[in-house]
């Protein structure tokens, strides 16, 4: 019996030629996949992926079906927020069931999920990654986890039998929701967290932020920050600096790099317990 991924796009749409190219790869390669995207993500609407009913329906009926196996995010761009709490409150069982892979602003998805405790959400590459350098790498990385085979994880990971739980997100987009009736619990937990395209002086705004809604947890590690603008002024410290002065102003452990990032190279990270799929 084939593993069937669907991909989702709960904020802005991926474009036919990055998907065909991600089924081409996949029917190649993986016959024992049956990948599709569903036709919400060619949606458009302004920035979005189809309206919000539109998203939100793509997301509950694929998340409800028993036999979908893993829902696969196939871009991020603003706009998981605006469906995550309808779209929580009206799964069933069967959305339980299932893998959900994504990172980046599909971060809002992957935390909620995790709050509330239905499926096995997953930081990691998106379908529309395939147009980075890597891209293919990133592609065939994603279908071996989802289908059980042993895929290197995230470096730093701590698999141990007594390992603290771990989460990872885009910084943006955990600032966006600390304080929200979609934010985990992380208490305890080691926090990954990595960044593009903003300026060093938002970075440390960003980081001022979330540490003061982060104080319970057991240390926080930095992965990219790529493609930072250039400001009209040097801000002073670089990425890492930025985020060891938080952690210390907030009496977080700062743990060192994490290999995350806007990125074909960004790592898997299973939120919770460090484990693949297939895992008892």
């Amino acid at each position: 019996m084939k593993t069937r991924i669907t991909c989702l796009c709960p904020g802005k749409p991926i474009r036919p030629e990055r998907a065909d190219a991600v089924l081409a790869l996949a029917a190649a390669e993986f016959p024992q996949v049956d990948l599709r995207f569903h036709p919400q993500c060619f949606e458009t609407y302004g920035h979005f992926a189809g309206v919000d009913d539109v998203r939100l329906e793509a997301f509950v009926t694929t998340a409800n079906d028993p036999q979908v196996d893993a829902i696969w995010f196939a871009m991020g761009g603003y706009g998981s927020n605006r469906i995550a709490a309808p779209a929580i409150a009206a799964l069933t069982q069967a959305a339980g069931e299932k893998t959900y892979l994504g990172y980046s602003d599909a971060g809002t998805m992957l935390g909620a999920l995790y709050r509330a405790g239905v499926g096995r959400p997953v930081h990691g590459p998106l379908a529309g990654d395939i147009r980075r350098d890597g891209g293919e790498a990133a592609v065939r990385r994603v279908l071996r986890y989802l289908l059980g085979e042993d895929v290197p994880l995230e470096a730093g990971l701590d698999t141990s039998e007594n390992a603290p739980p771990v989460a990872a997100f885009n910084l943006m987009t955990l600032a966006m929701l600390v304080g929200t009736d979609l934010m985990p619990d992380l208490s305890g937990h080691v926090v990954l967290v990595e960044e593009v395209a903003e300026h060093l002086y938002a970075v440390d705004r960003l980081f001022f932020h979330i540490t003061q809604h982060l104080r319970n947890i057991a240390g926080l590690r930095l992965g990219r920050v790529s493609a930072v603008p250039e400001n009209d002024r040097p801000f002073g410290m670089n990425a890492e600096e930025i985020a060891r002065y938080w952690c210390e102003k907030s009496g977080i452990a700062y743990l060192g790099r994490a290999d995350i990032g806007h990125d074909a190279a960004n790592a898997i990270v299973p939120f919770g317990v460090a484990r693949r799929p297939n895992a008892a």
